[in-house]
């Protein structure tokens, strides 16, 4: 039987402040991309995290961004190629080291926001960031989008690459996300994110924002955290999941 994992974006927290219901959405996905101190995280937010995934036997991994809490890792920096590449590795570094004292330990890691959104189209940021996680771990699973840059030189680098979907985002032609802010970047209606899925799952296809039809390999499916109605959803795309004939589990 056909498998899919489950994925979403937690630990973005720091101090006293929470952004989702992170202990509900891990009673409902498979695994889990846990901010490290970048756009959100700190030690605590990090070793709790890692700890709840352990005890539901979510599998974690390092969800890699801007240092820039205050715009949620969501803007636009200007670094050279030693800093991000520094940048990549302190992270994994970080909640590696947390994860272990929690017990558990990183699968795969990924990149967030403005960072993210640069390594889908920007081959030498995404070259760089995938050598910091190989330098770090090689055995490391990278979650990616296909149709990137950031996919593209996983693949090159030899990473074991685990192909996710946005449901709850819109698609450009050339399979890269519509920028946030665009006409059909975001999509909130759950009916519409269940035929997305269901396409994606037994078609391998998704609508475009001018309304072509896009090839969308599938592995994994995303669930924004910080999304209004996040846990709704995630139990909406589950049943979907189920629905076409697939199991949810781990990728790893």
């Amino acid at each position: 039987m056909r498998t899919i994992d489950l994925n979403s974006d937690l630990g973005e927290g720091f101090g006293p402040y929470r952004i989702a219901d992170d202990e509900t959405l891990l009673d409902i996905i498979s695994s889990a991309n846990l901010a490290c101190g970048g756009h959100a995280g700190d030690p605590q937010v990090m070793f709790d995290t890692s700890a709840a995934a352990l005890k539901r036997g979510v599998i974690i991994g390092a969800h890699i961004g801007y240092p820039d809490r205050e715009g949620f890792g969501r803007r636009a920096f200007q670094m050279s190629n030693r800093e991000l590449e520094l940048m990549a590795i302190a992270q994994l570094g970080a909640l590696s080291a947390v994860a272990a004292h929690a017990g558990h330990k990183l699968t795969h890691a990924n990149f967030h926001g403005a960072l993210g959104n640069l390594s889908f189209v920007n081959q030498d940021v995404a070259r760089i960031l995938i050598q910091a996680i190989k330098t770090f771990d090689p055995n490391l699973v990278f979650v990616g989008l296909p149709h990137t840059q950031a996919f593209f030189e996983a693949e090159r680098a030899g990473l074991r690459v685990v192909k996710s979907f946005l449901a709850d985002r819109g698609y450009l032609p050339n399979g890269v996300l519509a920028p946030r802010g665009s006409d059909g970047a975001l999509i909130k209606d759950a009916q519409k994110v269940r035929e997305r899925l269901t396409r994606v799952l037994v078609e391998g296809k998704v609508e475009a924002v001018d309304g072509s039809s896009v090839e969308m390999p599938i592995d994994s499916v995303l669930i924004h955290s910080d999304t209004t109605g996040a846990a709704e959803l995630a139990n909406v795309i589950r049943e979907t999941v189920l629905a076409a004939g697939a199991t949810v589990r781990a990728f790893a």
